[in-house]
């Protein structure tokens, strides 16, 4: 039976551009405020008093502050655990304030359907599918993860962690990137090459399939990604580690916003 890889990588490009452009996809993100940077508790633009609590945050609020928990009007006090993204428990009219946390740095992200980034959408700049693109990987596992510390978008260094090497070869060249692994097993890669700041976006991100028992896989550099911050600025994505900024042209994936 014929894989018809141009049909697949076609829907794959639809369904990013339906996803970014949701409701409460990284285009609507219109804030992010960590609640350590605000010590009376007031985040811009969000009604209410959130203050780190231990393991979550506290909010506090009056009815004329207009939120609501669970779908419910609240006034009073709650203590909130991190949300999974981008559901929310609070909201606020059609808005989410999702609470997270980052290396035990809490905080809320606003999430607006009307946001300005949203309805100025037209589409990802993306080239056409090449199968010269889509190559065998072999993933090598580190003995150890190894968290490495990375410059992130919003100017802060976090931890990055690494969970092996992933192998390959374009164009007779061998190429290798340092990987983290998802939760599903999909291994992750955070990359940057020449074209990085000039046709593409200043670094891409990189998933490929749970490899094998032998450690191979697929690498496809078609399906070569933007991150979040790319879509809005309160994202806050790793930069690429040391060693995964290719030497070689990486004329293919996801390269702009038009």
């Amino acid at each position: 039976m014929t894989v018809d890889a141009s049909g697949d990588w076609k829907r794959w490009h639809e369904e990013r551009e339906t996803q970014v452009s949701a409701p409460y996809g990284p285009l609507a993100l219109a804030g992010t405020h960590w609640v350590e940077d605000h010590a009376d508790g007031l985040l811009p633009g969000v009604p209410g008093i959130w203050a780190a609590d231990g393991d979550g945050v506290r909010l506090t609020a009056t009815a004329a502050d207009g939120l609501a928990v669970d779908g419910e009007p609240f006034a009073g006090e709650i203590h909130l655990a991190a949300d999974r993204e981008p559901a929310a428990r609070v909201t606020l009219g059609e808005r989410r304030l999702v609470v997270l946390v980052r290396e035990n740095v809490w905080g809320v992200r606003d999430y607006d359907p009307a946001a300005a980034t949203r309805r100025a959408f037209r589409g990802i700049g993306a080239t056409p599918y090449d199968p010269r693109w889509s190559v065998p990987g072999r993933f090598t596992p580190y003995d150890d993860r190894q968290a490495v510390r990375v410059d992130t978008a919003d100017g802060v260094e976090r931890a990055l962690v690494l969970a092996g090497e992933l192998a390959f070869a374009v164009a007779g060249r061998e190429l290798t990137l340092q990987v983290a692994e998802q939760a599903d097993g999909r291994l992750w890669a955070v990359f940057a090459d020449p074209t990085s700041g000039h046709s593409s976006y200043r670094f891409r991100f990189l998933y490929s399939a749970a490899p094998d028992a032998d450690g191979s896989t697929t690498v496809d550099l078609n399906r070569a990604q933007l991150p979040p911050c790319a879509f809005a600025d309160h994202f806050i994505c790793p930069f690429p580690p040391p060693g995964n900024t290719l030497g070689l042209a990486v004329e293919a994936g996801e390269r702009l916003l038009v």
